[in-house]
Parts: structure tokens; sequence; C-alpha cells
């Protein structure tokens, strides 16, 4: 298992419909075509002899390797650094533009800045998560792989000074290709991969074509980047964070998927293995505040109306939304086990598509409205269609609150009365009476202000354990809860008020490890899977604004500034950090790198206050 990467071992590029993963020994072990929810074409990542990858990396010598991105962009530069010689290869995806697409193009660019060095290129994919077979048809300007449902093609690139290749273009015995090739200081080599409806024939494409795609790129890059508002601290970090929130952003709908990636354990060995390339409500509602927060109001935008196209289109099913949704807005999400494949280091089953989507998760309704509310406040107003669509959601959320559910962390057992759905019902309420009131639009507010006041009261008498002095996870129990954090942010609770401030200390005391936040005891709550959990990224970050918000802003800052030795080199987080540090889970991961940037600000507001 030692041939797997470290999951942060990896760099992502993408063209806002899909994305890829390149590990720093030049291995694009994961790529998905033509969406991010599509089956991949490369996937090594998730078995490392059946699944397919893209590798250009030195031959035959000892190097070290580090990873860049070219500042204010997603083009990766991969560099390899040895006694003889330095090569630098670099990846990048031009935009592929709104409109849905199946071509696609991956640019991988390979230049040598000092002495000699021989590389070997090597490309094995493997369609359909490595399960369908594939033609290979090689000519002179390059190759096409094809299978019965799918193709793509390499073309090379023609740079005027010569490069000697040791041996030809090889045919491997599994229908990929092989190459060994040196090159001197200053030549240059490269290649263009194309999928779809491009020509069926590879051609020679030109130094020129190439740098005009790279310049193109990295122009719409720093121009969607100059639109940041954010001055703080954290700049870097957060504008990094800000960048892979857009990688992972379907642009001909502005669905935010919750990771580019699937099958990658929580815990390495462990079962807790889930398909994350799929938009869910919670995520992309809190994608709202984070880019609102930075100044991204057309992503906000877009948001609002995908929420509204869904509560539309789920009519006749008598549920207002379902917790999560293709790219494209579809709900079906039907879960399968790719039995063929070993997992990441032995991390089996590998499973596609997700069970958890047909599930009760009453807190989206509150994330939901909250972030509506939120882009109201921006001046991102909904229509009247809308509105009418908001208020049906509502009314539904007034009969149908007070059941069991699956929860925020998607419980694969018995349903609870889980006190975080309690919580954001009461959000979604609370934020419905202000649409109403402040905007003057029709609904029952008696009503929901009445259900509001329900909803308040119960979580006063059933979530708070008084032998805990603490909220707890869901009614009935005394276990703990790290989604709690949220409660003074959403306004349920003064920060300073004795019942938060104990249930702030019970989590430190039994959540929280060196800063890193667990997000609950599986031992003590179990949620119907085998294993252990590490600690959740996004909740280190909640716990952040807690203490922030509680007045305790030095201890905050160290906090968040501990968090940031745990990104990877190049600023990305999974969903987990492992007791050893390293990053475990689907990668990167949507729900850290917004909490990244909610915390951030919210420390930077409340710096800036105090000085």
């Amino acid at each position: 298992m030692d041939s797997y990467p470290p999951v942060e071992a990896h760099g992502l590029i993408g063209d806002l419909q899909t994305a890829a993963l390149v590990a720093t020994d030049g291995t694009l072990d994961w790529f998905c075509a033509p969406r991010f929810d599509s089956p991949s074409l490369f996937g090594g990542l998730l078995d490392r002899h059946k699944g397919g990858y893209f590798r250009v990396s030195p031959e035959g010598v000892e190097y070290v390797s580090k990873q860049l991105y070219l500042p204010g962009t997603p083009i990766l530069i991969t560099r390899f650094l040895s006694a003889d010689g330095v090569g630098e290869l670099i990846d990048f995806m031009p935009v592929a533009g709104e409109r849905p697409t199946d071509r696609h193009r991956l640019v991988r660019m390979l230049r040598v800045v000092r002495g000699v060095m021989r590389f070997r290129l090597e490309c094995e994919p493997r369609f359909n998560y490595g399960r369908d077979p594939h033609e290979l048809d090689m000519y002179l300007e390059g190759q096409v792989f094809r299978s019965h449902a799918y193709s793509f093609r390499i073309s090379s690139v023609q740079y005027p000074e010569s490069r000697i290749a040791e041996r030809p273009v090889q045919r491997t015995e599994e229908g990929g290709l092989r190459v060994i090739f040196a090159m001197r200081e200053g030549e240059q080599s490269g290649v263009v991969m194309e999928t779809g409806a491009a020509p069926d024939r590879p051609r020679l494409y030109s130094p020129g074509e190439v740098s005009d795609m790279l310049v193109q790129t990295r122009d719409f890059w720093k121009q969607w980047m100059g639109r940041s508002r954010y001055t703080g601290r954290w700049r870097e970090m957060v504008e990094r964070s800000a960048m892979t929130l857009k990688l992972m952003t379907y642009a001909p709908t502005g669905a935010v998927i919750a990771a580019p990636t699937a099958g990658l354990p929580e815990q390495i060995g462990g079962r807790r293995n889930w398909d994350y390339r799929y938009t869910w409500i919670r995520d992309a509602s809190f994608s709202v505040h984070a880019l609102l927060s930075l100044g991204f109001t057309d992503e906000a935008s877009q948001y609002r109306r995908w929420v509204d196209d869904r509560i539309r289109d789920a009519e006749e099913s008598g549920v207002p939304l379902q917790i999560m949704y293709r790219v494209d807005g579809s709900p079906e999400l039907d879960e399968e086990v790719l039995h063929h494949l070993e997992g990441y280091r032995g991390s089996a089953p590998v499973r596609v598509g997700n069970g958890a989507a047909r599930q009760l998760q009453l807190d989206i309704y509150g994330e939901a409205l909250d972030a509506l509310q939120y882009a109201d406040s921006h001046g991102l107003m909904s229509s009247h269609q809308e509105w009418r669509n908001t208020v049906r959601m509502v009314d539904w959320l007034c009969e149908h609150w007070d059941q069991p559910e699956e929860g925020i962390w998607e419980a694969r057992s018995e349903r609870q009365n889980y006190t975080f759905g309690r919580l954001m019902s009461w959000v979604a309420l609370d934020r419905a009476v202000r649409l109403a009131d402040e905007r003057g639009r029709p609904g029952d507010t008696s009503r929901w202000a009445n259900t509001r006041n329900q909803i308040y009261e119960q979580i006063m008498d059933r979530g708070f354990h008084p032998g805990r002095r603490a909220f707890v996870q869901h009614y009935g129990t005394d276990v703990l809860d790290a989604a709690l954090l949220a409660m003074p942010a959403v306004g349920f609770v003064a920060p300073t008020d004795p019942v938060w401030q104990s249930t702030l200390a019970a989590i430190e005391a039994e959540l929280v490890s060196d800063s890193l936040v667990y997000r609950y005891d599986p031992a003590a709550s179990p949620d119907g899977l085998p294993g252990r959990e590490n600690t959740f990224t996004m909740c280190t970050f909640w716990y952040v604004r807690a203490l922030a918000q509680s007045g305790r802003l030095d201890e905050a800052t160290l906090v968040f500034d501990k968090m940031l030795t745990y990104s990877s080199p190049l600023g990305l987080y999974s969903e987990e950090i492992a007791p050893t540090g390293e990053q475990t889970g689907n990668f990167p991961q949507a729900f850290s790198h917004l909490s990244l940037i909610s915390a951030a600000v919210t420390l930077d507001q409340l710096l800036d206050a105090r000085r």
C-alpha cells in the first residue's frame, strides 16, 4: 500500500464542469468526465492496479518533487529536482464554459529549466471505474482511446526544439501507452488530452495554441479572484479556499459539489467511504455565506435559482427538498459498491452514488432559509415565484419539524430527535418571518412565529441535559455533538449565556484534542457503521468561530493558526484529520474550505473591533 500517495499530496485542477487530481510524482490518478459525477477515466486513487492513471515523471534518477500553484490561479506546477537537472510539469484545464459539454481539455506541459532529465510518460486509462474495455488507435500526431460509451484523444505539442525518444511510443499489454525520452535545459514538450466531441483523430498543437490556452486560463482566474473584497489577515488561505470552491462549482447550474472524489476513506482500512461528487443543500447554502462575505454575488445568485428549481421540481414528491442532488439537479443517486476495486490503501468498499440522498435531514431547511435571508440582506431579493415556493417549503416544515430524522451526520441507524435538526428548523422559521416582515411578503407569519417559539421551548426543555450542563446530540441521550457549536452563530443563544458557556466547556473537555475537534463519539452514539472517527475539519473551524464569539479571541486565533498547519502544501483540506496529522476522507472538501472562510472573516471582524 506504500504505492498510494497521501491524500494531501495532490493538486486540484478543473474547468468548472469536472476536475482532476495530480500527485506530487506527476501522476494524474483521478479524473471523471464529462462531469464531476460521471464515471472515472483515471481512478488510480482507488486502485493503483485497476483504476488507471496518466503519469509524467522522471525516469532512472533520484529526485524530490514540489508542487505550487501559479499565483492567483489553479494552474498547477509540479517541480522535479535532481542533482543532474530540474524539470517542471504544468497541468491545467481551460475553462469549459457555462453550457454542458462532453469536450474537456487537459494540458500537460513539460520543460527542463536546468541540466538534463529523462522522463517516462505512461497513459493507462480505465473507463467507467475500470469496468469497460477500450481500444487504442495510434497515429503520428497522438493516440485515441475508445470505449463503447466514451473516448478521448492525446495530441502532441510540436515544439521546434528536438527531443530524442530513447525508444518509440509503446503499446502496453493493458491497452495503454508508454514512452521514455530525454530533455535538456530550455527544451519543452507537452500533450493535450481532449475528451468527447473533439475530432476523432488527434492533431499536432502548436506552441502558440498551448500558450494561448495557458494565458486565457490564467487571466480568467485572476479576473475572477480580482472580484474578492477580502483584505484580512489570512488572505492567501482565504483566496485559495475560495478558488477551490469555485473549482468545485458546476458552471451550467451553479451547483457546488461536496468534493470531486468518491470512496476516499474517513479511516484507513475502514468502511466509511462515501461518494461526495454531488450537491448537498447544506454545503451549497453555506457557500452563500462564505462567497458573499468575500464579494462573490454572482455565485450566490446562482445558488438561489438552483434551490428554487429544486423546490419546484419536488412539488409532487411530498417533500420540498432532497438533501442532495446530482450537479444537473436530478435526484437519482442510487448507491452501488465497486467490488472489483481494492479502495484507497485497501479501504473497501468503494461506493459510488449515495444512499443517504433519501434520508430525512431537517436541518437543510434552516441552512437554505438562512442563506436566502443572508442573500436578501445583500440585495439579492427573491422573485415573486421564488417567494411562493419558499412559502410552501416553510408551511411544510411547520407540519413536519417534530419527528425523528437521520441528522446532519447522515447516520445509517435508527432515526432520532436530533437537537441540531430542531435548531436549524428554528432558524428556518425565524428567517422566514424576517424575510416576510422586512420585505412585506405574504405568508402565515403568525403560524411561523408560533411554531418557531414551540421549537425554541422544546430545545430548551429536551435538548439541554441538566446533568451534563450541555446541549446534547439528541433527546434522551447525554452524548455531545460538535454540530451544536453553531448555536451562537445562528443566533439561538447568546455566546455569553451560561447554558452556552457550559456547553462549550463540555465540548472542549470531551471532543477537542489539541485544538482539533471530533464530531461526536460513535461508541457512545452508534451510527450504524463500524470504525472510529477522526477529527472533523469543519468542526474545528466552527470551534474557532465559537471561541471568537465568546470573547476568547487569542485562543481562537491560536487554534486557527494551528489549523492552517494541517493544510496540504497547496492550502487544501480533506474532510478529516487523523491523529498522525494526515488528511483523510474525500479531497478537497467544500465543508472544510467554507468553514475556513467563515472563521477567518469572523476572526478578522472581531479582532478589528477589539483593536
